[in-house]
């Protein structure tokens, strides 16, 4: 017990004095801004340092899983096609909130994390339970990276740098929320594009959008709220995807359905959600997963954020199974929100 509480102090230290550059936001009337940062439209009591020491300190007494516990496998990809493919409108989720996103003949990454731990060490922190579905080596070359927000399992400077230092991926186009640029150009990264929630970029016929979430940020004990969090919109002519990033339940969701709705395929968390007087305000359970899979008006969705890090107090099975029993009580079919093996490609019509 001794040795459990000296990791998470010193995982606690690590956590909170690691280095971020974060610019100051662009102050504007906008509800979301704030003079120092940003903030949730809908807000919700965010929980503070001594919250977490008390949800940690009980996990210390419970019988948790460790990673040693899961066995999960990986799906059988098609490698070949996949560095090919330009035809093609595909989905492979490589795990956690990372999915490879073929269309319209372009290669986009959401949240690319490809590294052993969700920490800002490697030494300790979270651990990865299976190894990513596809390896960062396999993946076709990338056009486009979209990131949610700055926290250590969705923003992984070894799996950025990583994806720069690739042959022919230095033309890879960054996509962050406001205050994350800074971040990008320490590391040597220039080609980034910062927006704000509803902010559009349009590259021949593909539109890239900001769009809200019900979360936060940090990356070290002085930035908390720098720099936004968002959802993201990828439309062409012809399909449209929404990728939900790290968010808990909130309104917002309708809007999105409402003016960039109906999606053809969404990317929803449904796992990382207890306990839920810790996690509820930015965490959501799979069955509020399914309505937010409704709330868009996603005529399919595709479950991420589970069953690769140990994050949370849920066991990583549970997730799906709860998914599952709430899609029977909507009365709705297994494949309207689909749970994927790591690793495992949808072609989408």
């Amino acid at each position: 017990m001794s040795f459990k509480i000296c990791k998470a102090a010193i995982l606690c230290v690590a956590f909170f004095f690691s280095t971020n550059c974060a610019a100051q936001p662009v102050r504007s009337d906008k509800p979301h801004h704030t003079k120092n940062g940003f903030r949730n439209v809908y807000p919700f009591k965010q929980k503070g340092f001594f919250d977490f020491l008390k949800w940690r300190w009980a996990r210390l007494w419970k019988e948790t899983p460790s990673p040693e516990d899961y066995n999960f496998t990986l799906a059988e990809n098609d490698l070949e096609f996949l560095k090919t493919n330009s035809s093609k409108n595909t989905l492979t989720w490589i795990g956690h909130a990372t999915v490879l996103l073929q269309i319209e003949g372009k290669n986009i990454l959401t949240d690319p994390h490809f590294s052993n731990r969700a920490s800002p060490v490697q030494w300790s922190g979270p651990k990865r339970v299976i190894s990513p579905g596809l390896s960062l080596d396999n993946l076709p070359p990338i056009h486009i990276v979209v990131i949610s927000h700055n926290h250590y399992d969705s923003l992984d400077k070894r799996t950025i740098l990583r994806l720069y230092k690739r042959n022919g991926v230095k033309k890879t186009k960054y996509f962050v929320p406001l205050g994350l640029k800074s971040w990008f150009k320490s590391i040597g990264i220039n080609q980034v594009f910062e927006l704000d929630w509803w902010d559009l970029y349009k590259e021949n016929d593909l539109e890239i959008i900001a769009v809200p979430a019900q979360h936060w940020s940090k990356r070290s004990i002085f930035t908390r709220n720098k720099t936004l969090w968002s959802g993201w919109v990828i439309k062409s002519n012809s399909f449209r995807f929404f990728f939900a990033g790290d968010t808990g339940y909130a309104p917002c969701f309708k809007e999105i359905g409402h003016k960039l709705g109906p999606f053809d395929l969404s990317a929803i968390p449904i796992g990382a959600y207890e306990p839920r007087w810790f996690m509820r305000g930015h965490h959501v359970s799979p069955e509020e997963a399914l309505q937010i899979h409704l709330d868009v008006r996603s005529k399919k969705s595709v479950a991420i954020h589970w069953g690769t890090f140990v994050l949370t107090d849920e066991p990583l099975e549970e997730p799906p199974e709860r998914l599952e029993k709430a899609l029977e009580e909507k009365g709705l079919a297994k494949e309207a929100f689909r749970v994927l093996k790591h690793g495992e490609t949808i072609i989408l019509k």
